[in-house]
């Protein structure tokens, strides 16, 4: 009973206990094992959007979006109107810790595990070296 009631005043002093915090600053608030990818900001000011995004948005089921809010909104725009064309939800994150992550594809609440949720072209490498 003592412990139920620290319990119920610590969470209500600081909050429900978060799970993975550092993965979560990473990410945009979600977790990897829920990734279905994810973009460098670098590979999201790119002209353009990636195919593998394009798809995801149109076939994924019970996703969203998770745009790095430190970017401006014409850098991502197109993904904003691709994901409202798929009636697939978004949040834009102003992100609280440094990232070099600028968007995410991922599950809502359940772990797909991908094994690979990057693609590793020319302004991946410039902002992972």
């Amino acid at each position: 009973m003592e412990d139920k009631l620290k319990d119920i005043i610590n969470r209500g002093l600081y909050g429900n206990p978060e799970i993975k915090p550092e993965e979560r600053n990473i990410f945009l608030t979600t977790i990897i094992e829920r990734v279905h990818l994810a973009l460098t900001k670098k590979q999201v000011i790119h002209q353009g959007m990636y195919d593998q995004a394009v798809k995801i948005l149109e076939t994924a089921q019970n996703i969203h979006l998770y745009i790095n809010g430190n970017l401006s909104y014409q850098l991502y725009s197109n993904y904003v109107k691709e994901a409202n064309k798929h009636s697939v939800p978004f949040t834009i994150v102003n992100a609280n810790e440094k990232t070099p992550i600028g968007l995410v594809i991922a599950t809502e609440f359940q772990a797909i595990n991908k094994p690979e949720i990057f693609i590793k072209d020319d302004f991946y490498a410039m902002d992972f070296n």
